[in-house]
């Protein structure tokens, strides 16, 4: 999959550049980003999309050293089965 990233949201269009798959993580301060979106068309439900979108968005943000308060349902859910990323998610 071809990602596109930008600084605070990483996407994948379809072959006529319409958005199928988002996560979408603005910072809220400092180091601290929140993701409030995570988005997959109902075409690649099922594939491991959305999976795959917060697999990017964690490894770029671990490596800016960046917080995490996942308030979409998808992200909360992400980091409580992912436990190797705890540390990320902000203190409340």
């Amino acid at each position: 999959m071809n990602f596109i990233y930008e600084e605070n949201r990483i996407y994948l269009n379809n072959e006529d550049n319409v958005v199928v798959a988002e996560i979408r993580f603005p910072e809220v301060e400092g180091n601290t980003v929140e993701i409030t979106r995570t988005f997959v068309d109902e075409s690649l439900r099922g594939q491991g999309v959305a999976g795959k979108l917060m697999n990017e968005a964690v490894t770029s943000l671990k490596e800016k050293g960046k917080k995490v308060i996942p308030t979409c349902s998808y992200a909360r859910k992400w980091f409580e089965n992912h436990e190797e990323y705890k540390s990320m998610v902000a203190e409340k």
